[in-house]
C-alpha cells in the first residue's frame, strides 16, 4: 500500500515509522529542511522537501497513485487544503486529517474528508467515560452529519421500565444497541424495556444530541397535588 504523509513534525514522523516498519510504502512531504533531513536520516529517503497542500508537490510526490493521504500537520486549515486536493485533484481514494481544534470537525466531515483524527477529542472521550455523572459520550462522527454516541441511563429516569416504543426519541435517532448492567449486549427490539444502569448505543444527528440525552436520562416529572 502506498501511502502519502503531509506533515513531517512528531506525529507524522512516528505515523511514518510505523507504516514503513509495517513493509507500506510511504513517503512523507515537509516544508522544514531540518526536519526533511532528521526523517531522512533516521528513517530514509522517504521524505520530500515541499508543501503538501500544493498540487504540484503532490503530483511530484505520485499522489495519484498513493492508495491514501494522510494530512497531519499542526494547522488544521493545511490539513484540510491537502485532503481537498488529494481528492478533488488526484482521486485519493481516502483522505485522513488531523484536527487540533475539535470544532472544525463537522466543517471536515461536510467537505468530504473521509476520517478525521482529534488527539483533543481522543482525550476528552477518555476522561468522559471516567465520570459516572457524564450522560453522554460520543463515540463516533460520521460523514453523513450523524453522531454515534453512548447514552448512560441513570436511575430515576423517565424512561425506566418503559419498551422503546413508548420513548419519544427526537426526530432522526435511532438504538442501535444496548449493554446491560452486567455488559451483555443487547439488540434493540420494540418491547425492550430500559433498566438503570443500560449503556445505550444511538445513532443521532449531530444538534440533536441534547434532545437524546434529555429522552433517556430526564427523571420522571413530579406530580403536583
Amino acid at each position: 500500500m502506498y501511502l502519502v504523509v503531509v506533515g513531517g513534525g512528531k506525529v507524522g514522523f512516528y505515523l511514518a515509522k510505523e507504516l514503513v516498519e509495517a513493509n507500506h510504502e510511504v513517503l512523507v512531504i515537509e516544508r522544514n529542511a531540518a526536519k526533511c533531513a532528521e526523517i531522512s536520516e533516521e528513517l530514509g529517503e522517504i521524505v520530500m522537501r515541499g508543501d503538501g497542500c500544493e498540487a504540484a508537490i503532490q503530483e511530484q510526490a505520485g499522489v495519484g497513485r498513493a492508495d491514501i493521504l494522510l494530512a497531519v500537520t499542526g494547522e488544521d486549515e493545511d490539513n484540510l487544503v491537502a485532503c481537498q486536493v488529494a481528492r478533488h485533484v488526484f482521486n485519493v481514494a481516502r483522505t485522513v486529517a488531523r484536527i487540533n481544534n475539535p470544532k472544525n470537525e463537522l466543517i471536515f466531515r461536510k467537505l468530504g474528508i473521509d476520517f478525521t483524527v482529534s488527539a483533543t477529542s481522543a482525550v476528552l472521550a477518555q476522561i468522559e467515560q471516567e465520570l459516572p455523572t457524564h450522560p453522554i459520550i460520543s463515540l463516533m462522527t460520521l460523514r453523513s452529519g450523524f453522531e454515534i454516541v453512548e447514552v448512560k441511563v441513570p436511575d430515576g429516569a423517565g424512561v425506566l421500565g418503559k419498551p422503546l416504543r413508548d420513548v419519544l426519541l427526537p426526530h432522526q435517532s435511532l438504538i442501535w444497541g444496548i449493554v446491560d448492567t452486567e455488559g451483555n449486549p443487547k439488540a434493540p427490539t420494540a418491547d425492550t424495556v430500559l433498566h438503570a444502569g443500560d449503556e445505550v448505543v444511538a445513532v443521532t444527528l449531530q444538534e440533536s444530541e441534547e434532545a437524546l440525552r434529555a429522552a433517556l436520562t430526564a427523571p420522571t416529572p413530579q406530580r403536583s397535588f
